[in-house]
């Protein structure tokens, strides 16, 4: 290679699915292109054409253009495109459609033939068996038994007796030879080649893959007569600096269709491209025989396979040679066996006593070189994992994401955590799983110590359990020690004592929004609304000027409130008939309901009423994180109950309940829990469910984490919570009742409550209403302006910028004590004007006063707390920067600081020492840092849907703080 910058060009499918990386690349250095195919290849220019018009040069071309599924010959393309029931079953798009076609079967009961026995056969079994909509399912193989690529007879022996246990039927060698359809175009059925016939509503076709190498062979390129493209050992194609990869490529005269040897050929390639110019000389990396082991799980059997199946019957001898195997039902050892073949080492025993010893124990994976693969998938060793655990990484997550180990098919996640555990401990180390630097203990442990001991406020628990016990806290443990108060005494949230552990959201019963403004989000238990609340909706929008819209929670948001209007607004919503719908909280959000038996023709069970049933019953009800829900009336899903972290699905014969599903940034599908549950049993089942998950998940934990990070998983979780396998059932179920028998509307309360309406105030000292952006109109409705791209300098500011020097400054009432609601339990802060500018009082017990200029203008004041050195500080609630309440310094950030000024108490007079408003206006005005229509950039449809920075003095953060 020459030196110099190279332009290397990837074309590939490899994008989809991670643009957010690709994003947040260095633009000057990496483009992509998402959303267009490339059209041709101009090797002798070396370029090529995009289906967007574009022309891209480069020096290295890299082809990763994957594979579609193989089309058998009884079919074509156009019989899969114009038969109705006809499938292919290669990608997540099959898939939909699959799911789709079931959805319009009008309640029919389907028979599904699926045709092939292999890897994605099995799959595509499993897939259609679960729906409840598929009667019968037959597979049809060309050989003998399933999975004969990865298994012999006996072990495909073993396979088939599962298959058969689940009632799915298996036709070992035949094939195919025409699919019929009726007049209407719709699968009838399959014949086979020997002249036999099966019925089927439903086909699907899954016999393997072929390589996508059309643009190749149209550029000219070689490729092979089975499919792909040809590539020597270095991945290079017959025309210089043309490379593939992948499913794509064709290394000596294969093909693969999996995994491992896709990543190890990205390696090599990257490897060449990137590192050959580099000090010193190196040789070029080349392809050998990639690692064609499997692990998996089909049709609910652990199944993995390492090559030769005969190592038994070889005669015995002193010291056993290589030999490689299978494995069906336990796997645990697979790992272990695949390396010991890796390395071709020498047995000292039989392969027959080393798989079936009786003493099993786990060793942390101490028998596993450092060079082991763990995960096959993304070529992860345990000494890439070890040295990452030395680099100070303690948690599973942190070693996923740092490694990628265990983001692929997750089959070395048990091990990866065991490993992880090992290293920590032999390192001297604790996993660390503290809740902050104040608690030495989990979220789960100190739930249970407060529950047992029956404590009932902050500062009880710091005392008993605290690192010190008369630290203030910090804004990580108070929001968690707020849940869990709220989760075992459900005090209202707004009481003094419990106040100051609030986050902004919670402190004030609203989510606040980018302009310092709040929503307001009424409960419509499982989207049933009559039409006279609609009006009440509307007339409430309309007279205090909010933005409204349907969220997918089956609610309607009323967005840009002011905080001192959230107390009447609630008025006129609680005398309509609504309470809270706790959008600003860590509690149940929704019960999303299809209109089953209702309305819906095809409606199985009473979804509705369900939904209704479980959101009134676990109202109010604090948890480690947000919850969902969702019910449907039959199996066409309608209200997505599997993406939610307790779902319903009515049946024939009663409900089948899924757990932990999620969207956001993570999505996980949720898992069949229970089937067929009788009406009378969904509630208790969901009751002990939850009640788990509060007791034991850690600060901040969605269910679906909850589930996966479960030792034990699923299955244990199973035994505890159906078989009652602890014991604890009776105790769930009681804490449950207790906790739904102490429900109140929390907004109720408040509207009622003279001081509690007082903590809406904007400004103690005045009624003058100040707002951070100007509205614009935007589709028939105002919103705020867009934050102005690159707001994102630091800002430091102290007294030096005031023109009056601070010897000079005179003592200044800005509040009365009594306008702190002022008691020993805990902090208490408030907002004043100051000519235009915003500051913020703080009261400490035992510690006296402080003020600072408002951090976030609009957003509240924040937590206060302090460190392990004693600093005591106010938590920015946007960005969660840390400010000294007395030098103004940001604790963890330097580039930041804050005004600050002496204050003190005198006869009932809160006095702070400060210049005249006119020159603090100067520094701090609220003018100053508006933003308004002339600063505001103006954005297309595109940019407008970009999450952008917010904030005047803070900008970023630490994002899992946001509560």
């Amino acid at each position: 290679m020459t030196t110099g910058p190279k332009t290397i060009a990837i074309i590939g499918l490899g994008m989809v699915g991670i643009a957010e990386w690709y994003a947040s690349q260095d633009s000057n250095r990496f483009m992509f292109h998402l959303s267009e195919k490339a059209i041709s290849i101009d090797l002798p220019t070396n370029s090529f054409k995009t289906s967007g018009g574009r022309h891209i040069h480069y020096d290295f071309l890299v082809l990763a253009t994957g594979s579609n599924a193989t089309i058998p010959d009884c079919v074509s393309i156009e019989d899969i495109r114009n038969t109705k029931g006809l499938f292919l079953y290669r990608n997540i798009a099959d898939l939909n459609d699959l799911m789709a076609y079931l959805e319009k079967g009008e309640g029919k009961s389907f028979k599904a033939v699926v045709v092939g026995g292999g890897l994605l056969g099995l799959e595509a079994a499993k897939a259609i068996h679960d729906q409840s909509s598929v009667s019968q399912v037959t597979i049809i193989n060309r050989r003998a038994f399933p999975l004969s690529r990865q298994l012999d007879e006996d072990g495909g022996e073993m396979v088939l007796k599962r298959l058969q246990a689940a009632e799915v039927e298996f036709i070992g060698n035949k094939t195919v030879v025409r699919v019929d359809t009726d007049e209407e175009h719709v699968v009838t059925g399959v014949e086979l080649v020997d002249g036999s016939y099966v019925s089927a509503d439903l086909i699907i076709f899954a016999i393997g893959v072929t390589s996508r190498d059309d643009l190749a062979k149209e550029a000219g390129i070689e490729c092979a007569s089975n499919g792909g493209i040809i590539v020597n050992d270095e991945l290079e194609t017959n025309f210089k600096n043309v490379f593939a990869i992948g499913e794509c490529a064709n290394w000596k005269g294969n093909a693969y269709g999996l995994i491992a040897p896709g990543i190890e050929m990205a390696d090599i390639l990257s490897y060449n491209l990137t590192q050959m110019d580099s000090v010193g000389s190196f040789k070029k990396r080349q392809m050998n025989k990639p690692d064609l082991s499997t692990k998996l799980k089909l049709m609910g059997v652990d199944v993995a396979s390492f090559g030769d199946y005969f190592a038994d019957k070889v005669p015995q001898r002193p010291e056993f040679s290589r030999r490689d195997g299978m494995m069906v039902g336990d796997v645990s050892d697979y790992i272990k066996l695949t390396s010991l073949i890796q390395k071709r080492k020498p047995l000292q025993v039989s392969p027959g006593e080393l798989i079936s010893k009786a003493t099993k124990q786990d060793n942390g994976g101490d028998d596993l070189e450092d060079d082991v693969r763990i995960c096959s998938c993304h070529n992860v060793t345990k000494g890439k994992i070890k040295e990452c655990i030395l680099n100070g990484i303690d948690n599973i997550n942190d070693l996923k994401s740092k490694t990628k180990a265990g983001t692929g098919c997750g089959g070395c996640i048990p091990l990866l955590t065991t490993i992880l555990k090992a290293e920590i401990k032999k390192a001297g180390k604790v996993i660390n799983n503290n809740i902050c630097i104040h608690f030495q203990m989990s979220r789960a442990d100190l739930y249970q110590a407060v529950r047992v001991k029956r404590l009932v406020n902050f500062q009880e628990i710091m005392g008993t359990y605290g690192t010190n016990k008369d630290s203030l806290g910090c804004e990580i443990c108070k929001p968690v020690i707020g849940s869990i108060l709220s989760s075992i005494h459900n005090e209202h949230i707004l009481r003094p004592e419990h106040h100051q552990n609030q986050d902004t959201n919670d402190r004030f019963l609203a989510n606040v929004q980018r302009d310092g403004t709040f929503s307001v989000v009424p409960r419509v238990a499982g989207g049933e609304i009559t039409p006279d609340k609609l009006i009440v909706l509307g007339k409430v929008a309309k007279k205090y000027g909010l933005y409204t819209k349907i969220t997918g929670g089956q609610r309607i948001d009323l967005f840009g409130a002011q905080k001192q209007d959230l107390p009447d607004i609630w008025t006129e919503l609680i005398d309509a008939g609504f309470e809270s719908g706790h959008a600003y909280g860590k509690a149940l959000r929704t019960v999303k309901s299809c209109v089953g038996t209702t309305w819906c023709r095809y409606g199985v069970g009473d979804s509705v009423g369900l939904a209704i049933l479980l959101e009134e019953r676990y109202k109010g009800i604090r948890s480690p994180h947000k919850l969902k829900g969702g019910v449907s009336g039959c199996v066409r899903e309608c209200a997505e109950a599997q993406s939610k972290d307790f779902g319903l699905i009515a049946t024939d014969k009663g409900w089948n309940i899924f757990i932990a599903g999620n969207g956001g940034a993570n999505p996980r599908h949720a898992t069949l829990f229970a089937t067929d549950v009788p009406p009378s049993k969904v509630v208790k089942i969901i009751d002990r469910y939850l009640m788990f998950y509060i007791r034991t998940a850690d600060k901040l934990m969605r269910t679906a984490r909850w589930v996966e990070s479960f030792e034990g998983g699923v299955d244990k979780l199973k035994k505890i919570i159906l078989d009652d396998e602890l014991g604890i059932c009776a105790d769930l179920e009681k804490e449950m009742e207790t906790l739904i028998a102490s429900y109140s509307d929390e907004w109720s309360i408040v509207v009622n409550d003279v001081e509690k309406r007082k903590q809406f105030r904007q400004f103690v000292n005045t009624s003058d209403r100040v707002l951070g952006l100007e509205r614009i109109n935007e589709r028939g409705q105002k919103r705020p302006m867009n934050w102005p791209k690159g707001n994102t300098e630091s800002v430091k500011l102290n007294s030096s910028l005031v023109k009056t020097p601070v010897t000079e400054w005179k003592w200044r009432e800005v509040a009365t004590v009594a306008d702190m609601v002022s008691v020993n339990a805990g902090t208490t802060s408030v907002a004043v004007k100051y000519g235009n500018s915003q500051l913020a009082i703080f009261r400490i017990p035992e510690r006296g006063y402080y003020a600072t200029q408002l951090i976030e203008s609009n957003f509240g004041i924040g937590i206060i707390g302090d460190d392990l050195k004693g600093n005591t500080y106010v938590s920015c609630p946007l960005h969660k920067r840390n400010f000294h309440l007395q030098t103004g310094e940001c604790l963890n950030d330097k580039n930041y600081a804050i005004l600050t000024f002496e204050v003190k108490e005198d006869n009932g007079r809160i006095l702070a020492l400060l210049p005249d408003p006119d020159e603090l206006d100067g520094v701090l005005g609220t003018q100053k840092w508006m933003v308004r229509a002339t600063k505001s950039y103006e954005t297309d449809r595109r940019s407008q849907a970009e999450i952008e920075d917010c904030g005047q003095s803070c900008v970023g953060g630490n994002k899992s703080l946001d509560w």
